[in-house]
């Protein structure tokens, strides 16, 4: 069952909007071009069934329109309907146009819209509007639906608004516009409940579908656009009757709702609108996902072509992202890919985290890139430095050592921490090339030899520089280097450079 494709050419963003709301909940696909040279594009393209077309077009008229569809033998079959505030003064220059099948009159009912479009597509009969003369009037009956929030991509990314919706626990509908889709996330107390979309063919989410719901294929013509009509009405009423297996339609929604959010984060978009009033479809209601942005991303990549990984070298790292005011919503994400993510405290390789973690390298490849996605974690080249963890309890030394690890030294970088459970939770996360340990403080003396000492800790290969206001005497011995305080970004360099070992690629 294939769905019938309308496409609507007007430059109107309110008249597209009302004939988008009203086309797609009866379970049309609707595609919309702004322009004519888009809506000519466009009907190349989409395969349209019909073309909905507005007589007054930026430089332009709908006529000359129809002129150059009917000048191309694949576009000339397609019926077109002319919409116009002009009525009889615009529709007499249509009669000698074979595509034109109707004319719908600008003030319009959404009824008269329905009407006229399954008219047109059912018989593809001519008939033409007689109005008296007139001339412009108002576009549309009644006000639009009520946008609480919109906005350009120009200026915000998705994520944030993603995140400023579940920060806030709104509830509504955030659409998004893309190229040539629109794309719906409902939202309740700011958790993820449905994505639909209107313009995408459903045979894109078909084409994806894993072995054990392509039985569940002829549903998704039903699920991606969101509709309200009666074939909706009637799956609700077998999931009520228990007749369809609800965990195979959720995880459905759910794998169709991976997909469109992945072509959000893929694409150029457009503008987005957020609706707190909007509906939400009747089955989605009945099988709500309650999921988190980050468990969506990382299914669509998990579920993507191994052609649309992004490449790896042996330089690319992967660490948390630390952005201010990102929610912390992981609802969803599975506790083995939950792991992935308390593994990035420091910059560290796939195959490191595959390591580590025991798991198959490719899947650990597309949790990362799942991350990536929704702005989670960051990738980077790393250039070949040395990793540095140090424990420093003097205020001055250890802000003059963090400003040196997070980028005052070229061939190095790290994190310092001023308390023992620190440095102990960074050496169970990571392994560094160094450990900068300041032993003039009895516990860190003692801490470094429980350290050294411990097996479970992986330290092999790890150099060791004790930061002294003694000399070389106490609590130095066993250490590779010596740092005498004050000390500053010379002798830390110094101390470095004098470990015989080799960081990350860089001979001392």
């Amino acid at each position: 069952m294939s769905q019938t494709t309308i496409l609507v050419i007007d430059d109107s963003a309110t008249i597209r909007r009302l004939v988008d709301t009203h086309l797609s909940q009866a379970g049309y696909r609707v595609i919309l071009g702004p322009t004519a040279e888009e809506g000519l594009r466009l009907a190349a393209e989409v395969g349209a069934d019909l073309i909905l077309l507005d007589h007054q077009l930026p430089g332009t008229t709908g006529a000359q329109v129809c002129q150059q569809l009917m000048a191309s033998p694949e576009l000339a079959r397609i019926p077109v309907v002319v919409s116009s505030t002009l009525r009889k003064k615009a529709y007499i220059e249509y009669t000698d146009m074979s595509n034109v099948v109707d004319m719908l009159p600008k003030p319009y009912a959404p009824e008269l819209l329905l009407t006229t479009v399954a008219n047109a597509l059912a018989t593809g009969t001519l008939v033409v509007a007689s109005q008296s003369a007139g001339t412009a009037v108002p576009e549309i009956i009644g006000d639009p639906e009520d946008t609480t929030l919109a906005g350009s991509f120009a200026v915000f990314g998705l994520r944030e608004v993603l995140d400023f919706l579940n920060n806030g626990n709104k509830t509504g509908m955030l659409e998004v516009e893309t190229a040539r889709s629109r794309v719906s996330f409902y939202v309740d107390r700011g958790r993820l409940q449905a994505v639909a979309s209107a313009g995408v063919d459903p045979q894109e989410v078909v084409a994806t579908l894993p072995e054990e719901l392509r039985d569940l294929a002829p549903v998704v013509n039903l699920t991606i656009g969101g509709r309200f009509c009666a074939e909706v009405e009637g799956l609700v009423q077998l999931l009520d009757k228990k007749v369809l297996d609800q965990r195979l339609l959720r995880r459905l929604l759910r794998h169709q709702a991976a997909l469109l959010a992945r072509q959000c984060f893929r694409m150029p978009l457009k503008s987005f609108r957020f609706e707190g009033k909007a509906a939400v479809p009747p089955l989605f209601r009945k099988l709500p996902l309650d999921i988190s942005l980050v468990a969506l991303t990382v299914d669509g990549a998990l579920h993507c072509d191994a052609a649309e990984l992004p490449d790896e070298t042996a330089q690319t790292a992967y660490v948390r992202s630390a952005v201010r005011g990102q929610n912390l919503d992981r609802a969803g994400l599975a506790a083995h890919h939950m792991k992935v993510l308390g593994q990035l405290a420091e910059p560290t390789s796939s195959r490191d985290l595959a390591a580590r973690l025991e798991m198959p390298h490719d899947e650990v490849r597309r949790v990362l890139h799942g991350m990536v996605l929704a702005e989670l974690i960051e990738s980077s080249e790393q250039a070949a430095a040395g990793v540095v963890f140090a424990l420093e309890h003097e205020p001055e030394a250890a802000q003059l050592l963090r400003g040196l690890l997070s980028g005052g030294l070229e061939r190095y970088s790290g994190r310092v921490v001023r308390d023992q459970l620190g440095l102990q939770l960074l050496l169970k996360r990571s392994k560094p090339d160094a450990v900068v340990l300041a032993v003039d403080k009895p516990e860190f003396r003692e801490l470094a030899a429980r350290l050294r000492a411990n097996r479970q800790i992986d330290l092999e290969g790890v150099r060791w520089i004790a930061i002294s206001g003694n000399g070389r005497g106490k609590g130095t011995d066993g250490f590779d280097a010596v740092l005498q305080r004050p000390y500053g970004k010379g002798d830390l360099e110094q101390a470095l450079d004098s470990l015989q070992h080799k960081l990350c690629g860089a001979s001392a």
